[in-house]
């Protein structure tokens, strides 16, 4: 598990994201991995939570695009999802079809994801409903905690980067299942 959270202000959004990594129950020293939990798509990062296979899944999507998606707005970012959604099967057959909620009609990733674009913050439930966000969101285990210092934290003078990073930093400190350093990713907002 992870955490990573999205923050708007003063014309920058962040997104940043915790570095551990485990297996199982063995938690690796980032001191001894070099991963990212970060995407690059366009002019937007993507960060996932739940299975990191979807990172290796999403580069390769992403490099075989014949153009670059624009993850800018609610309709994009689903019709994204929907496309990979219609590879997983057919190109990455490791991928299984299937829901938590067995009475739920629709399929389900597995995984979260957080989009940081210069139109704004994106979470992308399992489901692959979207959903825009106007100043701030945090994905993962450590979430709520991440959500709460975004929220005490809201009026404060910080930058969007200090910010998101503060976010991150307290899940890291009261959720088991983050930890490591905390690396920021920012682009710069438009309209």
């Amino acid at each position: 598990m992870s955490v990573a959270v999205a923050v708007k202000r003063g014309g920058a959004i962040a997104l940043a994201t915790d570095s551990v990594t485990s297996f199982g129950s063995l938690q690796l020293p980032a001191d001894n991995l070099s991963s990212t939990k970060v995407v690059k798509c366009g002019s937007a990062w993507i960060a996932g939570t739940g299975w990191s296979k979807y990172d290796l899944i999403l580069r390769d999507y992403i490099a075989r695009s014949k153009r670059v998606p624009k993850l800018d707005d609610e309709m994009g970012i689903f019709k994204f999802f929907h496309a990979l959604w219609g590879d997983l099967g057919k190109r990455y057959s490791l991928v299984n079809e299937q829901a938590d909620d067995k009475d739920s009609p629709f399929g389900d990733l597995d995984s979260s994801f957080l989009i940081a674009s210069p139109k704004g913050i994106f979470y992308v439930a399992s489901d692959m409903s979207v959903t825009a966000f106007d100043n701030y969101f945090a994905i993962g285990s450590g979430q709520d905690y991440a959500l709460g210092a975004c929220h005490a934290l809201k009026s404060s003078k910080q930058t969007a980067a200090r910010l998101a990073s503060a976010a991150a930093q307290a899940a890291c400190a009261y959720d088991a299942y983050c930890g490591g350093e905390i690396n920021v990713v920012e682009v710069k907002q438009k309209g």
